[in-house]
């Protein structure tokens, strides 16, 4: 039984889907550390009938709208972009934790013989780059798990992360987040053939995959104390990369994946056996995330969005997202104006 669901799992990918699956069937050995790519080199967290479980945020969002929660944008140099400025020679790029295997995201297209990472969030990345240095080109990509995007930050390894990654109350209190850059919100992926309808009671009993660090973990696991979805649900199964999620379902050895809508509906687009169920049950927005004391850099990358929103955002969606998402970007723009309550 097994062996026919992974046969029918594989059939027709095509060259992105089966790399994709030999990519996360490696990650979760591999990408416990950081892989570093250059440029030049080639180089998202009583039982509910439908739709009763589309509630608030995880427990941990108790922060008036943490979307909000940034600083307001200005073009000026401070510590943090002088010293990006200063790096001499090879090494006067801005570095950037990224994901390289999320579809049309932030990944390597196997058809492309330089194979270089390309996507929604390279764009945005390269965008900050000729901003900030001048070339679009000026950038040192990380290829970074899920779990290891603010220990990164923290850790001074990347100077700003463009990876799917939602902004939430938690996160504040590690990293700082820019204004958003995209709105989303949570997901269920499942096989076609599958009982599941959505977010709901028919979630029982069922094995559900999520990455670790994820918003959707999180959600999940919070819901699933407060009764908001089935006791029953096997929560067990956590990933260091959201992707590996969809390679354990094609295996069988999970019977849905929640994530972030925006990356499932990537994901399915791999994989013609699988489809998302039930509506989106969060809103969330993406946010670039730094350093929580490099206060010159988000609002440098503040100033950057108000331009990237009016001239560049729309050509990058129509690009990269219209064939998964559709061509009406309306649902997943940010909010304009962006608004800026956060002072110091």
């Amino acid at each position: 039984m097994r062996a026919r669901r992974v046969r029918a799992g594989l059939k027709g990918w095509g060259g992105v889907g089966a790399m994709a699956a030999i990519c996360a069937l490696a990650l979760a050995f591999v990408l416990l550390l950081p892989l570093t790519q250059s440029h030049g080199d080639g180089a998202a967290d009583g039982l509910g009938g439908p739709g009763a479980a589309a509630g608030a945020q995880a427990a941990d969002d108790t922060c008036e709208a943490p979307e909000k929660q940034t600083l307001s944008p200005s073009a000026a140099d401070g510590p943090t972009i002088a010293a990006i400025k200063a790096r001499q020679g090879e090494k006067r790029k801005l570095i950037v934790g990224v994901d390289q295997n999320s579809y049309r995201w932030g990944y390597r297209d196997p058809n492309n013989t330089r194979a270089e990472l390309e996507g929604f969030d390279i764009d945005l990345a390269r965008r900050i780059a000729q901003d900030i240095l001048g070339d679009p080109d000026a950038v040192q990509f990380k290829a970074i798990p899920t779990n290891q995007r603010i220990p990164a930050l923290q850790e001074g390894r990347v100077d700003m992360v463009v990876r799917t990654m939602t902004i939430t109350c938690g996160r504040l209190s590690d990293v700082a987040f820019s204004a958003p850059y995209f709105t989303t919100g949570q997901q269920l992926l499942a096989p076609k053939s599958s009982p599941v309808e959505g977010y709901d009671d028919t979630l029982g009993g069922k094995k559900v995959c999520t990455a670790a660090s994820s918003t959707a973990n999180t959600q999940l696991t919070e819901d699933r104390d407060a009764g908001r979805i089935p006791k029953s649900v096997d929560l067990d199964t956590v990933v260091p990369n959201q992707l590996d999620c969809l390679v354990r379902l094609q295996l069988g050895e999970v019977d849905a994946v929640v994530t972030d809508g925006a990356l499932a509906a990537s994901q399915a687009a791999q994989d013609p056996t699988v489809e998302l169920k039930g509506d989106p049950f969060t809103t969330e927005y993406y946010g670039v995330a730094m350093n929580k004391d490099a206060d010159d850099l988000v609002r440098r990358v503040n100033r950057i969005l108000v331009e990237y929103r009016a001239n560049g955002w729309q050509a990058s969606y129509d690009k990269w997202l219209s064939a998964t998402l559709g061509s009406d970007a309306a649902t997943s723009k940010p909010p304009t104006p962006a608004q800026y309550l956060r002072t110091s």
